[in-house]
C-alpha cells in the first residue's frame, strides 16, 4: 500500500501539505476528494485508524457545514448517519487527509503530526 494524500487542490492547506510532503521526499499518490469521494466504508476505516473523534473528519470551516447547520445536527446523529452524510459530498470532509503506507491516518495538516505518522 502506498501513502495516499487526499486533497482538494484549490485548498491552501492542501497545497501547503503537498509541498511539505514533496520537500520531505515522501512518495505518494494524490486523490481529489471532490472527484473521488470517499465511501462511508473508507471513511469508517480511516476514522477508526486515526484514533480521533469522528467530528475531526468534518470540514467545520466549510460553507456547506455552516449552511446545513451541522454543528447542531451532528449532536443527534449516529456514527453511521454521520459517515453516510460525509460520503455524500467530499467537500464536507476535512482535508487534507494523510493515509500512510502503514495504515496510519491523519486528518488535517500539522507538519509535526504528519512527520510522526511518517516516521520522519
Amino acid at each position: 500500500m502506498n501513502t495516499t494524500f487526499i486533497e482538494y487542490p484549490k485548498c491552501t492547506t492542501c497545497k501547503k501539505a503537498k509541498s511539505w510532503l514533496t520537500g520531505q521526499g515522501v512518495e505518494f499518490s494524490a486523490r481529489h476528494i471532490a472527484e473521488q469521494q470517499p465511501t462511508a466504508e473508507e471513511l469508517r476505516t480511516w476514522w477508526q485508524a486515526s484514533g480521533v473523534p469522528l467530528k475531526k473528519f468534518f470540514n467545520t470551516c466549510g460553507v456547506k457545514y455552516r449552511e446545513m447547520n451541522l454543528a447542531e445536527q451532528l449532536k443527534t446523529m449516529s456514527e453511521d448517519e454521520q459517515l453516510a452524510l460525509l460520503a455524500t459530498d467530499g467537500l464536507l470532509v476535512k482535508r487534507p487527509i494523510l493515509v500512510t503506507a502503514e495504515g496510519k491516518v491523519v486528518p488535517g495538516f500539522k507538519a509535526e503530526t504528519w512527520s510522526a505518522a511518517l516516521g520522519k
